[in-house]
């Protein structure tokens, strides 16, 4: 089966390495610097939601199905689909009866964070988030130096409508150390974003 990206790349699937690999990459996956932020963020909202804590969870790719084989009448075998471009952000949940949204984005610069790695439909959605009461941030990693921050997504907005305006087209990491709150990498949690909501709305 094949799948494509929005853009028409092909998507390759990663190979699965033998079990024994795998649970040894299991084993070291805390301390290991290859994991994404995505693998961080899945294992943090399990560890939320094994411990009560908070229900969160990232939100399913769409796909576009374009080809669609039947070699029996009681099975379909996709052949062919798209990745459709997410409208919204990546992950969403509730937290002591507060609705949470969040975008999770990655870098590999140091000195500042493009905000070409955002889009404008996600700007839109998170206007429109804060506008009905919900907690709404970003998430973001420096996969050089392995820092990551919680950024409230107020912030995000005003250095949005700065480039709109004209101005620069990132984020300095100075404005991020200022506004931002850094997320050591822990153990369990691995992120633990809930501890600066905490902080923020005072829960």
């Amino acid at each position: 089966m094949n799948f494509h990206y929005p853009n028409g790349r092909r998507y390759l699937q990663p190979t699965e390495p033998p079990k024994g690999i795998r649970n040894l990459e299991k084993k070291i996956s805390y301390s290991n610097r290859g994991m994404t932020l995505e693998d961080d963020l899945n294992i943090t909202n399990r560890y939320y939601l094994e411990k009560n804590i908070a229900v969160i969870h990232k939100k399913p790719t769409p796909v576009q199905i374009v080809n669609v084989d039947y070699p029996k009448r009681s099975a379909a075998v996709i052949k062919e689909a798209y990745f459709k471009q997410a409208s919204t952000t990546d992950y969403n949940g509730i937290y002591k009866g507060r609705y949470i949204d969040f975008e999770a984005k990655e870098t590999k610069f140091l000195t500042s964070f493009p905000l070409k790695n955002f889009h404008e439909h996600q700007i839109k959605h998170m206007k429109s988030v804060l506008t009905h009461g919900g907690i709404c941030f970003v998430i973001l990693r420096f996969s050089t130096n392995e820092k990551v921050y919680f950024l409230p997504a107020e912030h995000l907005l005003a250095y949005w409508d700065r480039m709109e305006s004209g101005g620069r087209k990132s984020i300095s990491i100075d404005e991020i150390n200022e506004y931002g709150h850094l997320l050591p990498l822990g153990y369990q949690p691995r992120i633990d974003y809930i501890k600066i909501i905490d902080y923020l709305y005072k829960f």
